[in-house]
């Protein structure tokens, strides 16, 4: 009969190190991203003048990136977890921006997102999901998962935001609006708010960005226009400094007219008095030329 070994009473346990709930970890290449269907045909263009006026205002750093239903990844618990915001602005990737052509996972490839935007869905809940089970719901996702500073719940029906900001607790936070009703991000040193216009055919309720001095960034179409009004309003300019050049040039050629003929008529009343040249000029401080020039005419 073969003894079975025993193991000794004072023999160390040898466990494996309990699995980390966030590893930094790019896309597996066989993953298969989330083919999500837009729920609103208008969040496209909504996302496209957040990132348009950024860019135009100078506020997006050659790294930078923003995205739009564009997977940002990581590993959750042993499982590959990936969410694609609406909009989402990354200040700063670290790698080529070739090598995010398919999802950005951070710190592994540059910064954190700045601002996460999500369009309401019809899905009742969605974006205020807090499920921390596999897959996470959205809020529980950027709230403890990614940490994103700034997540923006935006409306399209009604034009109301819910702007959460995390605190140092590391918890999301409800913010309210200044009284323009817009939220400030000091991050980005920017306001964002709600604005009703026309773009690209399109009218409706846009998000849109404005700087510290409270100048709206401006679209490229709206740059245009107000380049053509800078361009009439130094047209304007230049005509009214040159009228009011000319109404100068006319009033110094008057003064100088009237005072010729003063100097005419006072040297006139001198010599019909009989005064010789040389005290004409002396009384009048003429020279000896100008009153015999005068005289001769």
């Amino acid at each position: 009969m073969v003894s079975t070994p025993t193991r000794k009473s004072n023999a160390p346990v040898v466990q494996a190190p309990p699995e980390p709930d966030i590893v930094w970890e790019k896309l597996p290449e066989d993953f298969i991203l989330p083919d999500d269907p837009v729920d609103n045909i208008n969040q496209p263009a909504l996302a496209a003048a957040l990132t348009e006026s950024l860019s135009l205002g100078g506020y997006l750093a050659d790294t930078a990136i923003t995205t739009t239903n564009y997977g940002i990844c990581v590993k959750y618990k042993g499982k590959t977890a990936v969410k694609a915001p609406d909009w989402c602005w990354v200040p700063s990737i670290s790698v080529d921006k070739s090598e995010v052509e398919r999802s950005y996972t951070p710190v592994l490839e540059g910064d954190l997102p700045l601002v996460v935007i999500e369009f309401l869905s019809e899905t009742e809940g969605g974006e205020y999901s807090i499920k921390s089970s596999y897959p996470p719901g959205k809020l529980f996702f950027y709230e403890q998962i990614l940490k994103v500073e700034n997540y923006i719940i935006f409306s399209l029906k009604t034009g109301e935001i819910d702007y959460y900001r995390l605190s140092e607790e590391g918890r999301y936070e409800p913010q309210a609006p200044d009284a323009n009703g817009r939220y400030w991000l000091s991050e980005a040193n920017l306001s964002l708010g709600v604005w009703e216009g026309i773009r690209q055919d399109r009218t409706g309720l846009w998000l849109r960005w404005w700087d510290e001095n409270d100048q709206m960034l401006l679209w490229g179409a709206e740059l245009t226009k107000q380049e053509r009004a800078k361009a009439e309003q130094e047209r304007a300019k230049a005509e009214q400094e040159q009228a009011k050049a000319e109404q100068e040039r006319a009033k110094a050629e008057q003064e100088k007219e009237r005072a010729d003929k003063t100097q005419e008529n006072a040297i006139a009343a001198l010599s019909n008095l009989g005064l010789p040249v040389e005290q004409i000029a002396s009384s009048l401080g003429l020279s000896i030329e100008t009153v015999q020039q005068q005289l001769s005419q």
